[in-house]
């Protein structure tokens, strides 16, 4: 049998082909091995890819070959212990070599494959059958996105373009046109000429009248071209807008001092993790970051992240400042309109029943997805109780989660954005 076994480097992506074959064929293995990846190691490791490990046992081809038949006698020399008809038994253990047991002289086996995913790939992975729920199509972006669409004909084009059978369809016509009443008097005169050589074969000149006449007209037919520049069609293709989606997500932090600079990392991971998911899978979309202690204040991404202001706690000056800039700058008939909140639940106590009606009222009539992540290991503050009478009016575009550990950041990312099935 012969096997065929592409060795080629990369080099000019020869080999590109073999392997994306590969990463599909695998791809459970893989993405169990990318969500793994991503429970050890920092969020904001993406710089490089990640090494996947697969069982040998897994990656074994099946191999077709031919099978003896037949009854088979076979002569071993130097045997003394068996004679014919002795049934041989199966030796004990099984050597594999695989581990997980002691030190031994004896069996083979192989070791576990091992390949190196990239930077590009292991996102992909990760961001699998994530998305935004509740997505739809309000606004036309502009003029970057296009798709081309049949027109209809044309009588200018590309002669790439041509249509034969609209133009030979055309010819055709015009030919009838022009020459129709020709035809029809040619007709005419054949019938003439037949009859008068049936009838009159003696009437020389009216004969030869007829043959000159039909000569004439045959002529005149003759010379309508068969194809003409006026027949040429072609076939009409305009760039048309493609509905496109415009979104936008309001990403809202505590930075009060009650949140503690463990707390405070983990937020940032999360939104991190959500900033990477959001500029990786959609091209239009937006990003609005908010942070707040006792005051709300919209910020750029790298003040986001790493400003180190602090204070008391007041929420409701984040919403607040999120509904002004929504009335603002994002019309909820062109926009769908996301947020992502991040705190340790601690509030002032009067400020929390605010939060509430400001949600209830003035903002979830409007987004399409809500989400509220509140980062402590202790038991839930009033905050997280407000918001549950929240979720129980808008459960279909509002989720709280709880991360109490970093450990806790993707599996409770991937609850809150998985791809939900369209019923």
């Amino acid at each position: 049998m012969s096997y065929v076994i592409d060795r080629r480097l990369n080099g000019k992506n020869k080999s590109t082909v073999n392997r994306q074959r590969f990463l599909r064929r695998y791809r459970e293995h893989i993405k169990k091995a990318v969500e793994e990846a991503v429970s050890r190691r920092s969020i904001t490791d993406m710089e490089h890819g990640e090494q996947i490990s697969i069982p040998g046992r897994d990656i074994d081809e099946p191999v077709l070959h031919h099978g003896r038949g037949g009854r088979q006698t076979i002569v071993h020399p130097g045997n003394k212990e068996f004679t014919t008809g002795d049934r041989i038994p199966r030796p004990q253990g099984g050597g594999g070599g695989r581990g997980g047991g002691k030190a031994s002289n004896q069996g083979e086996g192989m070791d576990d494959f091992v390949f190196q995913i990239t930077q590009e790939e292991f996102l992909d992975f990760m961001f699998e059958d994530l998305e935004l729920p509740n997505l739809v199509k309000r606004h036309l972006t502009g003029a970057d996105t296009f798709k081309t669409v049949r027109a209809g004909i044309s009588n200018e084009g590309n002669p790439s373009r041509i249509n034969i059978v609209r133009t030979l369809r055309s010819a055709h016509a015009r030919r009838i046109a022009l020459s129709g009443s020709s035809r029809g008097k040619l007709k005419v005169a054949k019938e003439e000429l037949e009859r008068l050589k049936r009838e009159e074969p003696d009437n020389f000149g009216d004969i030869q009248e007829l043959e000159a006449e039909i000569a004439k007209l045959r002529a005149r037919i003759e010379r309508v071209p068969f194809l003409d520049t006026f027949d040429l069609k072609y076939n009409l293709l305009v760039k048309q807008p493609n509905p496109s989606s415009k979104a936008v997500m309001f990403c809202l932090m505590d930075v009060s001092g009650s949140m503690t600079q463990a707390t405070k990392d983990i937020a940032k991971r999360f939104f991190i993790l959500l900033y990477l998911f959001l500029k990786r899978n959609y091209d239009k979309i937006e990003v609005v970051f908010i942070r707040h202690h006792t005051s709300a204040r919209e910020v750029d991404e790298e003040e986001f992240f790493y400003s180190r202001e602090t204070g008391g706690t007041i929420v409701s000056s984040a919403l607040k400042l999120m509904q002004e800039i929504m009335a603002e700058r994002y019309p909820i008939n062109e926009w769908n309109i996301y947020a992502a909140q991040a705190s340790d639940g601690d509030n002032w106590n009067d400020d929390s029943p605010i939060c509430r009606d400001i949600l209830i009222k003035q903002i979830m009539p409007f987004v399409q997805y809500y989400t509220y992540v509140e980062i402590t290991p202790r038991e839930h503050q009033a905050l997280w109780y407000e918001y549950e009478q929240v979720c129980d009016t808008f459960g279909d575009t509002f989720a709280q989660q709880q991360i109490v550990s970093a450990a806790d950041i993707y599996p409770v990312f991937r609850e809150l954005f998985q791809r939900r099935l369209v019923t």
